[in-house]
């Protein structure tokens, strides 16, 4: 007799973990694109230099923006020299980070091959293959992370914006 109630509580048991566990999960705060990319351990250099430059505030401001956000690894690629150099200049590095910025929302499924003006008042190629979006020579490498004012995609190259 105790058989036919087992699968009962072994299911019972079951839905009451998945309950208490959904429940003990606390919903994620909305957040701005400036704090999704403080957020993002493989984007802490991109955020440090987000906070040298003074962009955070207006990455935390209404927008709507879209960050093309390269990783730690893509700043790794850059030679130790220019990082260097665009730590002396903050109006150099505050350039070189907006052309990261698009004004707008675009979600990866509403990219079309085609320039857009950037934040830093430059124009990035947009361009898309199936599911692979690029933006330059970089190529998108987890896209449409949602923020309050914006989309945040990560890409494996820093952008280098035209020189003027």
């Amino acid at each position: 007799m105790m058989t036919t109630h087992r699968p009962f509580l072994a299911l019972s048991l079951v839905l009451s973990a998945a309950l208490l566990a959904a429940c003990a999960t606390p919903a994620a705060a909305p957040m701005s694109v400036a704090d999704t990319i403080a957020r993002d351990p493989k984007l802490s250099t991109l955020n440090g230099l987000v906070q040298q430059a003074g962009l955070a505030e207006t990455l935390k401001g209404t927008g709507p923006y879209t960050v093309f956000a390269p990783t730690n690894e893509a700043f790794k690629a850059v030679p130790a020299k220019t990082l260097d150099d665009l730590a002396k200049d903050p109006a150099k590095l505050k350039a070189l980070l907006a052309y990261h910025v698009v004004p707008a929302r675009l979600a990866a499924a509403e990219v079309k091959p085609g320039n857009l003006k950037t934040v830093q008042g430059g124009n990035v190629a947009l361009a898309k293959a199936g599911q692979y979006v690029t933006v330059e020579d970089a190529m998108v490498q987890t896209a449409d992370i949602v923020a309050t004012n914006g989309i945040v995609h990560t890409v494996d190259r820093v952008l280098t914006p035209p020189a003027r």
